[in-house]
């Protein structure tokens, strides 16, 4: 399975995605490493990218869903997927795709990119970013005001996939 972790810039995907990962004994891919070089300078010159900027970009990681999925592989990928043309190419029509949407407020994520270090995706640009996003009718919804240990658990309940230390003890098979 491929879990989607999606939202705007700021709104965790990272770091819940690593240890949603982490928490079920599967890999974790940060989209942005994807992108192609021009896409990030771009951005880090503070300009929107389009459409056009993304279909390449959205094209490749539907290929690595399609090749992790092909080899049975269980791998949490944080990607923005803001407008569902793009969760429409992600997902290719495969089961084994699931969104999960981390949702917040404006003033709570602009302040999260006020204080993030080391990251291409200036804070101006998340005007632009909310403006492009359309909300999934599709997806698992986490509300972002919480811990990250707190979204972890309640994206495990939602997919209910709680990992197997947290069930307790499974009857043999």
């Amino acid at each position: 399975m491929v879990i989607v972790l999606m939202g705007v810039s700021g709104s965790g995907k990272t770091t819940v995605g690593e240890r949603l990962a982490r928490a079920l004994g599967g890999e974790f891919a940060e989209g942005d490493a994807y992108h192609p070089p021009g896409n990030v300078e771009k951005m880090r010159s503070g300009i929107p990218l389009d459409d056009a900027d993304r279909q390449p970009w959205l094209e490749r990681l539907s290929a690595e869903i399609g090749t992790w999925l092909d080899a049975g592989r269980n791998v949490v990928l944080a990607s923005s997927a803001l407008k569902q043309r793009y969760r429409d190419i992600l997902k290719a029509g495969r089961e084994g795709v699931r969104f999960v949407y981390l949702r917040g407020s404006e003033p709570l994520i602009r302040e999260r990119l006020r204080r993030r270090r080391g990251h291409y995706m200036p804070a101006s640009l998340l005007a632009s970013q909310f403006a492009a996003l359309e909300e999934p009718k599709d997806a698992i919804t986490v509300d972002i005001d919480r811990p990250p240990d707190a979204i972890v658990g309640s994206i495990l309940d939602r997919l209910d996939l709680a990992p197997s230390s947290a069930r307790g003890p499974q009857p043999p098979s």
